[in-house]
């Protein structure tokens, strides 16, 4: 692994892992607290769509991916705000159609040979150097965010009710929540695909929460693990030449169930 080291394209997977993973780490904790778990998933999946389109018209598809993510997460936050009764529904709408438009798009393309494996599972060993400053830059953006929103964030994740009743800006945040996290789907496409987003999202900020109540906290144990996570999954993946994104969702969701074994039998000897 470590003449690996040596390569740029393993030091740019290794740079935009770790990136990526702060990114989900914060994120991921925010979605986690805030119950938005099949949002997260119906975003991820409805970012396909924006990848079909851009294939067809010819442009990135990740630009076309975060266009597209960006403009269902705000149709699902004007929606679910007006009538959060059908939150599930509409958001399993939006899932499918996203799906459903981008292999209609995809289909329609002429000549199209791109590798659809690296947008479903992810292709971290070739994300370039023009991309890190990319996801860097969001996530100043991220950091940025968070730091001037914290004690807002921090009052509608655990009681939206009386966030409201204090004058936080409740329906300008979800928003603002669901924005930050078609981009952070978009990002964490290229490292483990859009079917495996979720888990790099939600599986460290639940073993974070094991270790601790405070959001911000939960947000840098969840960075860290996610972290650990993908440069496992990394070391794998080279050894035994087999998927990333597979190899580091392996990693997370083995370490998910030991911890879940852990506490299992923690209770069980309490009883």
């Amino acid at each position: 692994m470590l003449e690996a080291l040596s390569f740029e394209f393993m030091q740019n997977a290794i740079l935009a892992g770790i990136l990526v993973s702060i990114a989900c780490g914060v994120i991921g904790t925010l979605v986690v607290i805030n119950r938005m778990v099949l949002i997260s998933g119906g975003i991820a999946h409805s970012a396909y769509g924006g990848i079909g389109i851009a294939m067809f018209f010819g442009f990135s598809p990740m630009l076309g991916a975060t266009l597209f993510s960006i403009f269902i997460a705000i149709s699902i936050a004007l929606i679910t705000l007006k009538d959060s009764s059908r939150s599930d529904t509409i958001i399993a709408v939006f899932w499918a159609l996203g799906m459903a438009i981008g292999i209609i798009f995809i289909d329609l393309t002429d000549g199209y040979s791109a590798n659809l494996m690296s947008y479903l599972f992810g292709s971290i060993l070739s994300v370039p150097k023009s991309d890190i400053y990319i996801i860097a830059s969001f996530n100043i953006l991220i950091f940025l965010i968070i730091k001037y929103f914290y004690k807002e964030f921090l009052a509608m994740s655990y009681d939206r009710e009386f966030a409201i009743l204090r004058g936080v800006p409740v329906k300008f945040l979800y928003t603002l929540l669901l924005v930050m996290i078609a981009q952070t789907v978009v990002m964490t496409i290229q490292v483990v695909g859009l079917i495996l987003v979720i888990a790099l999202l939600t599986i460290p900020v639940y073993i974070a929460e094991k270790l601790t109540k405070s959001l911000f906290k939960m947000m840098i144990i969840s960075s860290i693990l996610g972290s650990i996570f993908t440069l496992i999954g990394l070391y794998l993946s080279y050894n035994f030449n087999i998927t990333s994104g597979a190899s580091i969702i392996a990693v997370a969701s083995t370490i998910f169930f030991i911890v879940i074994l852990y506490e299992y039998l923690k209770n069980l000897i309490k009883i």
